[in-house]
């Protein structure tokens, strides 16, 4: 069965000769190929600004921008997330986007108007996320226990209600050999192709 799938490539970087882009173009063609509708939006491609408070997040107007990428995100049955990590996390401007449109009313909702209860508003959808980086995948992983990717899971995909969310880490990406490239390629693809 065919599914839509959004990819949200968030190397903030928008020279697109990077490991993360090739691995998002891996995806994509999987999913073309087995017939899978897919749209994309590239983070480093927005203007938009930082929110700085509260009431800004809660009741500013969302950046003309960032519209199509909530209708983007409304339209999506499975979000596949491509970032580098940087400094131990995501890039500020993912995480700046990732604020922008996870906006109450959108992602969740407020129950009884209680900040302490919230209603999931984009449950249905499932997610993975894909991080590439210059360590080892096992030290991320293990020793530094995956901090980050586990915080964007629970309390920004989880918290608005998608699951089962599902992570890739590729490491040591400074020292990639050829073969090894082909061979993310190739699971990315497959992935795609089950729309994973």
């Amino acid at each position: 069965m065919s599914k839509r799938i959004l990819i949200i490539q968030g190397h903030p970087d928008p020279d697109t000769n990077h490991l993360c882009h090739a691995l998002s173009g891996a995806y994509v063609d999987g999913a073309a190929e087995a017939g899978h509708t897919v749209r994309n939006i590239a983070v480093a491609q927005l203007e938009f600004p930082l929110l700085r408070t509260r009431h800004e997040w809660e009741h500013g107007a969302v950046p003309p921008g960032l519209l199509q990428a909530q209708e983007d995100i409304r339209w999506a049955e499975h979000i596949v997330l491509f970032f580098p990590l940087w400094l131990g996390d995501m890039p500020a401007l993912l995480k700046g986007f990732l604020e922008q449109v996870a906006r109450p009313g959108f992602a969740f909702a407020y129950k009884d108007g209680s900040a302490a209860m919230t209603e999931k508003g984009l449950k249905g959808r499932s997610a993975r996320v894909v991080v590439t980086m210059g360590m080892p995948a096992l030290v991320y992983r293990w020793f530094y226990r995956a901090h980050s990717v586990k915080s964007l899971e629970r309390n920004i995909l989880g918290f608005v209600g998608m699951a089962p969310v599902h992570e890739t880490l590729v490491g040591l990406v400074g020292d990639l050999k050829p073969a090894d490239a082909r061979k993310w390629m190739r699971k990315l693809g497959a992935m795609g192709a089950r729309a994973d």
